[in-house]
């Protein structure tokens, strides 16, 4: 009879033990979430207004980027001189293409450059003009990503300096 009133006792203390830990899992719980709305933070990050990603300029100061594109470094090639900078940015990122060509078309007429023609299909390609220079964009979803190149090259007859007037004569 003493063993079962024992084991009928140790079976109480197990219970409220358990009961214990839920109610203490219960309340950081409870805590930690409150605590992290209040900061602005949750357990995984930041919250959404510090998520949001500002677009940057890369290599060519007057295009504008969405920060969700991530450069490719192999399939880019970008050269500086004294005031100028061209080549192809290749960029990869998990961005809806429509919503690229938007960001692209508004952002580049701020950046003062003027759209002169675009072709939309499965690839995207938009052409710009600025002054001196010219920009292909060409924006090309695929199953995972969206792909973006960034096309910067000088007006021909803006090139300065060149021996022999050029390629082609």
């Amino acid at each position: 009879m003493n063993i079962s009133k024992e084991k009928g006792n140790l079976m109480e203390k197990i219970r409220t033990v358990k009961f214990g830990i839920v109610i203490a899992v219960a309340l950081f719980m409870i805590t930690g979430c409150s605590a992290s709305q209040l900061t602005g933070s949750s357990l995984f990050g930041t919250s959404k207004q510090k998520s949001r990603k500002t677009p940057v300029y890369h290599d060519f100061e007057d295009v504008l980027v969405p920060s969700e594109l991530k450069i490719d470094k192999r399939s880019s090639f970008v050269y500086h001189t004294p005031g100028f900078s061209g080549g192809v940015l290749s960029l990869k990122g998990r961005v809806e293409s429509n919503s690229l060509i938007a960001f692209f078309e508004s952002n580049m007429l701020r950046d003062n450059w003027r759209m002169i023609s675009s072709f939309k299909s499965p690839r995207t390609i938009i052409l710009f003009h600025k002054e001196s220079k010219w920009c292909v964009i060409s924006i090309s979803e695929k199953e995972f990503s969206t792909y973006v190149e960034i096309w910067v090259a000088p007006t021909i007859n803006e090139v300065k300096n060149v021996p022999g007037d050029g390629l082609m004569k």
